[in-house]
This record gives C-alpha cells, structure tokens and sequence, in this order.
C-alpha cells in the first residue's frame, strides 16, 4: 500500500503543463488568490519548481493573479463580513507570505470612519451581552474580545474606558 495514503494525505494529482495551465487558469479566475495559495496547488498537481514558476509568471502576465489584488479583496472581505480588525487582517496576510507593499496598500484602503463605527458596534453589543461581577470585570472582558478580533489595543481601551453604565 502507498505509505502517503497510510497517513491521510492526498495523493499527488499528476498533470501535464497544458492541463495544469488551463485548470490553474479556471483557480484563478474563480477568486483572487495569493501567490503562496497558487504555488502550493500547481505543486499538488505534481509540478516541478521550474513549472510552477513558469505557470505563476505566466498568470502573472496574463493578469490572473495578482497581489495587490488579492490583499484588497481580503482585508475588505475580512473587515465588512467578519469584522476584522487591521492587525488580525495584517496577521493574515503575512501568514499568506502577501509583502509588506501589499498588506499596507490594502491596510489603507479601510475606510477609517467605518473602521471606527464597527469597533464601536462591536464594543457595544458585547457589552449588551456580557456579564461580570463590575464594571472593571466587564470592560475587561469587552475589550479582550475586540482586541482578539484584530482590533488596536489602545484604541479600544480608550473606547471602553468611556463607556457609562
């Protein structure tokens, strides 16, 4: 039996250069893709390093992919429908091997106003739904779930501080 099978993974798909040209063309074009998450599915198509870096030029030309793209699409993606914040998106896009050109183009293409009113969403309806013995206990735990969903720590401690019961 083949031992990659044994332990749980996939088996290399092998294609040729034409059919993987063709079918990582159709990846691309379904939505943008980071150029780490291209590289890592022509290599499971069974691809040797000078093919894949071939193919990724080639889509490259052709406009396939496309880094500035792809990191806009994300951090915009991220932040209206999970409600991530810059450092969260950030995180991510380093995690995708984005460059750093890349991650602050797209950092910057968040709208500050609405980047404010959603921390400020996000703040009050914890606050709506949490519980604590006080105010402190509360604030605390409102902040520390903002703060994991990306947001600057400083400027959600100055948010949360104001909050009146």
């Amino acid at each position: 039996m083949d031992r990659s099978f044994e332990e749980g993974e996939k088996k290399k798909e092998v294609v040729d250069l034409a059919t993987a040209k063709t079918k990582i063309a159709k990846y691309c074009a379904y939505q943008e893709r980071a150029h780490a998450e291209v590289e890592h599915k022509l290599y499971s198509f069974g691809l040797f390093s000078e093919q894949v870096q071939e193919l990724v030029a080639w889509l490259i030309t052709e406009n396939y992919l496309n880094e500035e793209r792809f990191a806009i699409a994300f951090s915009g993606g991220k932040f209206r429908i999970k409600k991530w914040g810059r450092v969260k998106i950030k995180q991510q896009l380093k995690l995708k091997r984005v460059s750093d050109y890349s991650i602050n183009k797209a950092i910057s293409g968040i709208d500050e106003k609405a980047y404010q009113e959603t921390m400020e969403g996000l703040i009050r309806n914890k606050w709506k739904d949490a519980s604590a013995n006080n105010i402190y206990e509360l604030r605390n735990k409102v902040a520390r779930f903002v703060i994991n969903k990306g947001y600057e720590p400083d400027l959600v401690w100055d948010h949360t501080k104001n909050i009146i019961i």
